[in-house]
């Protein structure tokens, strides 16, 4: 199993290369994109682009004539986006380094608030969308979207056997913490009435990730990126890698039962509506 690696998300090169993921954030962002209103001279924001999936797309598909702020604190994602909006020739984005808790633009300003996968990865959700709520005309929407509670459940069953079997099980709690951290579509809808914004519309779906095994799971470079540090954290630093060694081993026996390693992501798209 490959070993954790530090990621230095400050490092040009690590955004240079996170447009390699698309298989994580495709499914979320094309649900999105499906559902977003597409009107020609409105103002969209879109909250924690990153390096711009989103936002190129809204940029292109409504028209020369809206414009499309992105919005977010990871500098060295900012600076490959814009080098891929000079490359596109876009005219209508602006990227802005700034923080989602405090949105560098006027109130009311705003026709459609974006954000995917962002919102849910941030901080202070709650601080964010009334944030989002505050630039958003009335009537104006937020589409968002996020991955639910049972997220990789696979993963979350083997990592549960390996510590009742290596007697670690006063991790557990750790471990169903982390687990059930994870939104659910009531979470979010409360989240967003308090915010001052009305759900109008909830899809969801469930998209299945493939590998060879569990070996393979755990030297993927995204879920290295993306998981691995909270799985090592469960339990402590000179226990981890013992642990996730057996979690692999896990996997991959059910990888050669099954003939792949298959993990479900269940996903919403929730959209809502300013007062």
């Amino acid at each position: 199993m490959t070993s954790h690696e530090d990621i230095d998300w400050s490092a040009p090169e690590v955004a240079a290369h996170y447009d390699e993921l698309p298989l994580w954030s495709a499914p979320f962002g094309l649900m999105l994109l499906a559902r977003v209103p597409l009107h020609r001279g409105q103002s969209v924001v879109d909250v924690g682009a990153g390096t711009g999936f989103v936002t190129v797309e809204l940029a292109q598909r409504c028209g020369p004539e809206s414009r499309v702020t992105a919005v977010d604190p990871w500098a060295a994602a900012m600076e490959r986006l814009a080098d891929k909006v000079a490359f596109l020739g876009l005219t209508n984005v602006d990227v802005v380094v700034a923080s989602a808790e405090d949105l560098p633009l006027p109130d009311a300003s705003v026709d459609l608030v974006v954000s995917n996968l962002g919102i849910n990865n941030l901080d202070d959700p709650p601080a964010v969308l009334h944030e989002c709520a505050r630039v958003l005309r009335a009537g104006g929407r937020l589409v968002t979207t996020t991955n639910l509670v049972g997220h990789m459940e696979q993963v979350y069953a083997a990592y549960r056997s390996a510590l009742s079997d290596l007697g670690l099980d006063d991790h557990r709690h750790a471990l169903d913490a982390q687990e059930q951290h994870r939104a659910t579509v009531a979470s979010v809808s409360d989240q967003l009435t308090v915010a001052g914004l009305d759900v109008v519309d909830v899809a969801t779906d469930v998209f299945r990730m493939r590998f060879a095994d569990g070996q393979a799971l755990f030297a993927h470079w995204f879920v290295r990126l993306g998981f691995v540090p909270g799985w090592r954290s469960v339990v402590p630093d000179t226990e981890a890698d013992r642990v996730l060694a057996d979690v692999a081993a896990r996997l991959d026996a059910v990888a050669a039962e099954q003939g792949a390693l298959e993990l479900t992501v269940p996903m919403a798209c929730v959209t809502a509506v300013r007062r």
